[in-house]
């Protein structure tokens, strides 16, 4: 049933030209079958510039909104439709234009895990790759409005330390969980592994990383340490990646149940649903689609700090 599925996906890919992109938090057999898996920044940078003329974008509805954005002579379709993303919708656009209206001197640094509409009231994105970086690269404003998710916000403000960082109250509801406790008992019963934390954590738990990284950046850094021993505190589908390309280290979750639902959403069933009818395709309305494009493309010269 399982060869059935995938034979068929990849043959609707190759009559539509199509490309798969998977986040690295999808379910196993979705990481297995796309072209390009990785974390957001990744992504992104993928869309932008595949030579397809479908992207298949197995993630949550925001990335496949950036995708459809920065891809505008492509066709982008989402499995699953019903994707959201709990701290995306912790900001509404009549917030943050209050919070500018306080802050007239501020540029507005907008996380990447936000709607189409909040993107183009910023002046530039960001990813937990690049975020430190970004906010660096703004050298005219000693102001920055960072929206949506505070604990990313409140890690860059400890490395950025000639500008004030005004911080949005939104949160990662699954990175939230992972509690210090977690790392602690991870780190007694596997002494010898290295703490990899993902920067969504709260301060308390990124403390005891001993590296804060993006999913990008854990498994290139998984693959180039000499350590075989790793404690990952974030969303537990990069467990997958991290074990199919290094099958002779070890990965263990912080905390087991740190998963994200709406990543889990995507099945190989849906991604067979969506080639072949097609009718789940992103739309953003061309004038937000123009604002937001140009804070998405500003950080995409950026790059990635890692």
């Amino acid at each position: 049933m399982k060869n059935n599925l995938i034979n068929k996906i990849n043959k609707l890919k190759k009559n539509h030209n199509a490309v798969v992109l998977a986040h690295n938090y999808q379910i196993g057999e979705v990481q297995d079958i796309a072209d390009y898996t990785g974390d957001s920044l990744g992504l992104s940078i993928e869309a932008s510039k595949t030579t397809a003329k479908l992207i298949v974008f197995c993630g949550v509805n925001f990335m496949a909104e950036t995708a459809a954005i920065i891809s505008i002579d492509k066709k982008v379709v989402v499995p699953e439709i019903n994707a959201g993303c709990p701290m995306a919708d912790m900001i509404t656009v009549t917030a943050l234009k209050k919070l500018k209206d306080q802050n007239p001197k501020a540029k507005v640094v907008c996380y990447v895990n936000s709607g189409a509409d909040i993107k183009a009231e910023s002046d530039i994105c960001c990813t937990s790759a690049n975020a430190i970086r970004v906010v660096e690269s703004l050298t005219n404003t000693e102001e920055i409005i960072f929206v949506p998710d505070k604990y990313l916000g409140s890690y860059v403000a400890s490395k950025v330390k000639d500008k004030r960082i005004i911080l949005w109250q939104g949160f990662c509801p699954t990175h939230a969980k992972i509690l210090p406790e977690h790392i602690m008992t991870a780190k007694d019963k596997y002494p010898g592994a290295k703490v990899l934390v993902h920067p969504e954590c709260r301060p308390e738990t990124i403390a005891l990383a001993d590296y804060v990284l993006s999913t990008g950046g854990m498994l290139k850094l998984a693959k180039e340490s000499g350590s075989k021993e790793f404690i990952l505190a974030t969303e537990i589908g990069i467990l997958h990646s991290l074990k199919r390309q290094n099958p002779e280290k070890n990965f263990y979750p912080a905390l087991a149940s740190a998963i994200c639902p709406n990543m889990k959403l995507t099945t190989l069933e849906k991604i067979l649903w969506s080639l072949e009818d097609l009718i789940t395709e992103v739309r953003v309305p061309p004038e937000i689609a123009a604002k937001a494009r140009l804070a998405i493309e500003k950080m995409l010269a950026v790059g990635r700090q890692v």
